[in-house]
């Protein structure tokens, strides 16, 4: 799908001509920063927790004594017009500020929903030996330190789950769950902690499931598991390394917490500008 890329100031967005097949392609096109990544919903209208996505930002620039060329109501508002643009499809963005310049760039594609089968069927899954530098940062330097790791996704491999010392912490793009009767087990430590992660976590003791906070064994023999993020939602998982996780069929809790995030979504999402 086309990409689009710009970088803004606070009085206009600069085109930015670009040959990058995807947001991954872009961003290690473009000068290291701090990073997020969000779908629209709504004909374009609305986020999932935009205000947790733009403090990946605007935070860690705080805290470094950075300046953003952009402040973050401009943000919203330019991001709220270049979404527009792909009307009727909703839109996938990708924002980035700089570290060394507080530059913002925007990377904008037409969101494509995954297909159902993902939900139905589930998805394969494998493990690697990686992990991110900072955890609680979101920094595009991860992106061009896995590209290895990367090409281990294929038409049969959904995602990838970074280890370490044997333990599952989190996949490439996604926060990872496993699930043994009604709790879920899930690492807090050693992760970035996702935008749908918080939701789908308190969606689950709605439903009256436990969290158990701890990295899971990657042999470690679960019932079920999924994985979450902002554009795909709950995504059931049937293997990981080529081995089944419980009876290598999407459980009964993966499409609880789909269907009840899908409401969640709906109701909770908030508008890019007022």
């Amino acid at each position: 799908m086309t990409i689009k890329a710009f970088q803004l100031t606070q009085t206009e967005n600069i085109s930015i001509h670009t040959h990058a097949a995807s947001l991954d392609e872009l961003t290690r096109d473009l000068p290291q920063g701090y990073y997020t990544t969000f779908s629209t919903l709504a004909q374009a209208g609305k986020v999932l927790g935009l205000r947790s996505h733009l403090q990946r930002l605007y935070i860690p620039a705080q805290e470094t004594g950075l300046h953003p060329a952009v402040d973050e109501s401009t943000l919203r508002a330019r991001v709220a017009n270049l979404v527009k643009e792909n009307l009727p499809s909703e839109s996938r963005v990708r924002l980035i500020l700089t570290k060394d310049t507080g530059v913002v760039y925007v990377g904008i594609q037409p969101f494509k929903p995954h297909p159902e089968i993902i939900y139905t069927h589930g998805v394969r899954t494998v493990t690697s030996v990686i992990t991110r530098h900072d955890p609680q940062i979101k920094d595009t330097g991860f992106i061009t330190e896995s590209v290895e790791q990367r090409k281990l996704l294929s038409k049969d491999i959904f995602e990838i789950l970074l280890t370490k010392n044997g333990k599952i912490l989190e996949g490439m793009t996604s926060n990872f769950y496993g699930v043994k009767g009604r709790t879920i087990i899930t690492a807090r430590q050693g992760i970035l902690a996702g935008v749908t992660r918080k939701a789908v976590l308190e969606i689950a003791r709605g439903q009256g499931m436990s969290i158990e906070y701890r990295a899971p064994h990657v042999d470690e023999k679960f019932n079920e598991a999924f994985l979450t993020s902002s554009s795909r939602g709950v995504v059931p998982i049937v293997s990981i390394d080529n081995k089944p996780v419980g009876q290598g069929s999407v459980g009964k809790w993966a499409k609880i917490l789909s269907q009840a995030y899908q409401a969640y979504v709906e109701e909770r999402s908030e508008r890019i500008v007022e």
